[in-house]
């Protein structure tokens, strides 16, 4: 246990009272968040002895190293809480989303004297009226455009009626696609029966519209203007492609999401279809993983609702049919999901009974504003419909499960195989440094890092050389490594240190581990005579791989990353004019200062070598400056 962390007594302080709580690993690593109505007795449960709680918990609560809790002050505000705490996190045992979608919206400003229609990705309180979410981004613009055909609405970001006569009427209005309320063309009033008729089109009433424009073109069609009579034929055309090709169901008036299931192994599809004012306006596919012990001993491939595996034997019923894992994934989905969209439509249709069902319900009222249903049909149209996006999804999974093996393969697959090339116990980490510079002028230094084989661009770091000054590679990267291991901030260790270049990198290396204490392998990933990956330098041999093994592509992948993150990164700074001078990374010292001290010492090595005294000698530079400047440069060495 966490030094200090006493388990019995830290569970006799747990409060009867509502909240979240959060299960820590020996690393300090989140591995799990939940709520609770009663902390004292949910949090007491996972330490009692085992009352079937399945392999997976079991798994979980012995990695268990210590726990904290955040009180809330009812269940709701604490499922708010949680799901917070799961998106930041990502908690391995929480059967997590993997998609990060947002819907777009059709958005009318109705606030303002001469609203605009415009593209939204997300529906803010903002006096707005918005309409979708629509499935396809295309699909918005393509109704967009439509109604500035139709009704002549601007989209433009002018501020009226204030700046209504400044400028010329944009092209919109000389194509008569806008009635250009900037040139006073148009009344307030007239616009605003526009923006009526606009809304009544986006609310759809869509037969008002396609009679009044059958009318308009039988009337210069009569009278001989057949060109004005093909545009608005082809805006009835128009119409009827945006509005047609929705499928209609029942329950006319009602929104819905349709929401099921196909899992195989670990590897779940959750298909939502989304029907608006009872019409089927389209659907999508989520990827969500669910780790389960039993799972991963079976190596089981089975698909939750597939009538095929029904003739499975009855000891893997648990993990194919299961209603408790159908009910865990589908409520973790809503949780997840509908904590992020902005719409929350009257009914969610789903095909396994969900955990806690009044609470969620609560839940997403809040989020709608109006009261919101989980149905869970049995039979009828709507189960029909629940039948319909099983099968979906089972498609989409059996498509996908291809993929995701290959995936897997370049991924963890490569990190595994990495790992017992070189005799370790793992190569989940992997820290890949390259240096940059132009003829030793103002190098730069870059680290990359692969964590389960993938690149994790948010764990990439830039580096500005300090202490080093010419083309001296290995200088160089004896100073980015020694920042490296002795920054607080970096808080997680590399499995492998990886160095581009061979025995000489791998040297510098692990001089700079030796002199910290510090014990980590390290690789020179080694190129060929066309700068091509060729192996690996490991205990002072050369280790190969063929060419079409993953972990070769994996190791050409990082080297590759680690160049182009560095020479990236020196092309941004010379664009800035910023490699003249390392002055400008200190804090305090501004332009003036900056061109004080040069002009003092005349050059940049001079200012390095300088004492606190010989700084503080020079105008405008005060102690604390001095001491920043003096620590700047000598903090590395």
């Amino acid at each position: 246990m966490k030094d200090g962390f006493d388990l019995k007594e830290e569970l006799k302080k747990l409060p009867d009272c509502p909240g979240v709580y959060i299960m820590h690993a020996a690393d300090d690593e989140i591995i799990y968040v939940g709520k609770a109505i009663n902390l004292k007795r949910r949090v007491s449960s996972y330490f009692r002895a085992k009352v079937n709680r399945g392999p997976k918990i079991d798994k979980m609560i012995s990695l268990i190293d210590y726990f904290e809790y955040i009180v809330t002050d009812s269940e709701l505000e604490a499922l708010v809480l949680e799901n917070t705490l799961i998106k930041e996190h990502s908690p391995k045992y929480n059967t997590m989303l993997k998609d990060d979608k947002s819907y777009p919206f059709m958005k009318v400003t109705v606030g303002e004297d001469f609203p605009r229609v415009l593209f939204a990705r997300q529906m803010k309180r903002d006096g707005a009226k918005y309409f979708g979410p629509y499935t396809s981004a295309a699909a918005v613009k393509d109704t967009i455009e439509l109604v500035k055909k139709l009704y002549g609405i601007r989209t433009c970001n002018k501020s009226l009626p204030k700046d209504i006569g400044v400028g010329r009427p944009c092209l919109y209005y000389q194509m008569g696609q806008c009635a250009a309320p900037c040139q006073g063309y148009i009344s307030k009033e007239e616009y605003a029966k526009k923006i009526d008729n606009l809304l009544g089109f986006l609310n759809g009433d869509y037969k008002k519209v396609i009679r009044d424009l059958e009318t308009k073109m039988k009337e210069k069609a009569a009278s001989y203007e057949f060109e004005e009579a093909a545009t608005y034929r082809d805006l009835i055309e128009s119409v009827q492609h945006v509005t047609g090709s929705q499928r209609v169901v029942k329950n006319v008036g009602i929104d819905q999401d349709i929401i099921a299931m196909a899992r195989r192994g670990q590897e779940t599809v959750v298909s939502v279809f989304f029907v608006r004012d009872g019409k089927l306006l389209g659907r999508e596919h989520f990827h969500m993983t669910y780790s389960d012990v039993t799972v991963d001993e079976r190596e089981s491939v089975i698909a939750l609702g597939d009538a095929e595996n029904e003739s499975l034997s009855a000891d893997k019923t648990d993990i194919s049919t299961d209603n408790g894992v159908g009910t865990e994934i589908i409520t973790s989905f809503i949780k997840q999901y509908y904590n992020g969209t902005p719409f929350v439509p009257n009914e969610l249709l789903v095909e396994y009974e969900v955990e806690e069902q009044e609470l969620l319900e609560d839940w997403l009222s809040k989020l709608r504003g109006g009261r919101v249903h989980i149905i869970t049909p049995q039979k009828g149209e709507k189960h029909k419909m629940i039948d319909l996006a099983r099968e979906n999804a089972s498609v989409v999974l059996s498509r996908d499960l291809e993929k995701i093996k290959r995936e897997q393969a370049r991924t963890v697959g490569a990190a595994n195989e990495l790992a017992n090339m070189l005799g370790l116990p793992s190569a989940d980490r992997l820290e890949a440094f390259d240096i940059s510079n132009t003829s030793g002028y103002q190098s730069v230094a870059s680290m990359v890092v692969f964590e389960m084989g993938r690149a994790r661009k948010n764990a990439y770091r830039k580096f500005k050389l300090r202490t080093v000054t010419g083309p001296d590679d290995y200088k160089s990267m004896e100073e980015v490594l020694t920042r490296r291991f002795t920054d607080e901030r970096f808080d997680v260790m590399p499995d492998i240190l990886m160095m581009d270049g061979g025995r000489g990198q791998v040297n510098i290396a692990l001089k700079v581990l030796n002199n910290l204490g510090l014990d980590i392998p390290v690789c020179g990933m080694v190129k060929d005579d066309n700068h091509r990956t060729r192996g690996l330098y490991y205990n002072n041999q050369e280790i190969k791989f063929p060419k079409n093994s993953e972990v070769f592509g994996m190791i050409t992948r990082l080297q590759d990353e680690a160049h182009r993150f560095a020479i990236t990164y020196h092309k941004q700074l010379r664009g800035k004019e910023q490699v003249h001078s390392i002055l400008d990374d200190i804090k305090g010292v501004g332009p003036a200062r900056r061109k004080a001290l040069l002009k003092h010492f005349k050059e940049i090595d001079k200012i390095r070598n300088a004492t606190i005294e010989n700084l503080t000698s020079v105008k405008g530079i005060t102690p604390e400056v001095a001491n920043a400047i003096w620590t700047f440069f000598h903090e590395a060495e």
